[in-house]
């Protein structure tokens, strides 16, 4: 019994660590941002894909690190790259997955702006921007997920507890300013350029679908599973984009919110990450049951969240109100911005609970994989909901 104990908290602080480490580099994302707001000005229609793209780096990153953790748990594991591996299958549909993705959220990007009458470039600039900075930072994220995942089996440690908080962190820390660079090389860009660069892109998303055509199971299953969920959730992170769009102005006015969106968001997701993998992974080995409520030992999952929340969201606040202070920018005050995090933030985790219970359960009950669904949808929702909650508590509450 007590060796259980130490066992479960040990999990617990392995958590807590990861969280702690993914907070403070994911505040170096959200300095950027706020640094980088001139840049969201001139480049109308970026601030609405900024949250859809890092969003999906998360998603399609954190869903590769949770089927690896559940294919360690089963023993199915093997560091083998060859097509027709667990590792290797894994790692080429990812790829896939991040071109086609990339083409889908920079159109529901424009149409999103179009529709809601906000300014925006061309639809072609914001495919480039998207497909380029997509192609670049899904690369460097997936080679960290990989390295996370080799260093987890290499030396015992439990990747669901680690790999949702890394992944979702380097993803906020790595795309955000690949995103600002690569908008700011393509409207650079001659019109030749532009169209040199389309072409090129149009070619590694034919040869990404044709590799995928001709291979209907293995890579082509998860593809197609990855994608069927992805899609219709980038239309989730667009939205999220419009609420902040819309509330630019009030956003701009206490600039610490530009600071604290990357890590809030990445906050959150880590630790829905941490329980939709534990989830995913306690339902393939048998340990959880899906039923129509949870029993207690999924209820001890939500007890921890919360617990991770409480002590993170605090720490963000601290974070960025010192780097407001630094930089000069308008903050409400550490008080009252502790405050707005921590109502947001609980208010959100628990939709998040519910949501991250009701996916792996109903996934797992229809003989889907719920690797494949809890991390992207809890991501997701987060995105929308959290945007909506956040902006509507920082109306009320100033």
């Amino acid at each position: 019994m007590e060796q259980g104990l130490s066992s479960q908290n040990r999990l617990i602080l392995t958590g807590l660590g990861a969280l702690l480490v993914s907070a403070a580099a994911a505040s170096i994302a959200g300095i950027y941002l706020g640094s980088a707001r001139d840049v969201l000005a001139l480049i109308p229609g970026l601030m609405v894909l900024l949250p859809s793209i890092i969003d999906m780096r998360g998603n399609i990153a954190g869903v590769l690190a949770s089927r690896l953790s559940s294919s360690m748990h089963l023993g199915a594991f093997s560091i083998d790259f060859e097509e027709g591996t667990v590792l290797g299958d894994n790692i080429r549909a990812s790829f896939i997955i991040t071109v086609l993705i990339a083409f889908v959220l920079g159109i529901f990007a424009y149409l999103a702006s179009v529709l809601f009458g906000l300014p925006t470039v061309g639809i072609t600039d914001l495919v480039l921007i998207s497909v380029m900075s997509g192609i670049v930072s899904g690369l460097l994220v997936m080679g960290i997920t990989v390295v996370i995942a080799l260093a987890s089996y290499r030396y015992g440690l439990d990747l669901d507890m680690i790999g949702a908080p890394t992944v979702t962190t380097s993803g906020d820390v790595v795309t955000l300013p690949i995103l600002v660079l690569s908008a700011v090389f393509i409207v650079q860009l001659p019109p030749w350029g532009r169209l040199a660069l389309g072409a090129v892109v149009i070619a590694i998303a034919v040869v990404a679908i044709l590799y995928t055509w001709h291979r209907p199971k293995g890579i082509g299953t998860i593809v197609r599973e990855n994608l069927a969920l992805l899609v219709p959730l980038s239309v989730l992170g667009t939205l999220a984009g419009l609420a902040y769009s819309l509330n630019l102005d009030s956003l701009v006015t206490y600039a610490v919110f530009l600071i604290l969106i990357p890590p809030f968001m990445g906050g959150l997701g880590s630790i829905g990450g941490i329980l939709g993998s534990s989830l995913s992974t306690g339902m393939h080995t048998g340990e959880l049951t899906p039923s129509l409520l949870p029993g207690r030992d999924v209820v001890h999952h939500f007890i921890i969240s919360y617990l991770y929340t409480l002590i993170l969201l605090p720490l963000l606040a601290l974070i960025a109100h010192g780097a407001a202070a630094l930089m000069g920018l308008n903050s409400p005050g550490f008080g009252t911005l502790v405050v707005i995090i921590l109502v947001a933030g609980l208010v959100v985790m628990t939709l998040v609970n519910g949501v991250a219970y009701a996916t792996a359960s109903l996934s797992f009950r229809y003989g889907l994989d719920p690797d494949n669904f809890g991390i992207p949808v809890i991501t997701s929702l987060i995105d929308l909901f959290g945007a909506t909650v956040l902006v509507m508590v920082i109306g009320l509450l100033l």
